[in-house]
């Protein structure tokens, strides 16, 4: 991503995903580092949660059962025309036009 020879694109619901824990442990510095992370910018979008993604996410539900939050997932992936999906959720499955892998079978 660095490099710009790969883009990435992640739901406006990562962040409230990641900063549970460090809120929890009243970690400040990781709450940072997610935020900072998570700033768009040329290699990362952060898209939008909308309604066009709330009905794909509830069509994707009624289909696959998934839980809201990883439909809203896979519904953004989607929009945003993402080859791939990257998770550590082995619920998330592949879903019309797009893979998805998991990142532990990345290492």
């Amino acid at each position: 991503m660095d490099q710009g020879t790969l883009s990435a694109a992640t739901s406006e619901l990562t962040l409230a995903e990641v900063l549970v824990k460090p809120k929890q442990d009243k970690n400040a510095a990781l709450v940072n580092e997610y935020c900072d992370f998570l700033e768009p910018s040329a290699a990362l979008t952060l898209a939008p949660i909308t309604q066009a993604i709330l009905i794909e996410a509830a069509e994707i539900r009624a289909a696959t059962g998934l839980k809201l939050p990883d439909a809203i997932h896979v519904a953004t992936a989607l929009a945003m025309q993402c080859d791939t999906l990257l998770t550590n959720d082995r619920a998330i499955r592949a879903t019309r036009g797009i893979s998805v892998r998991l990142l532990s079978d990345l290492e």
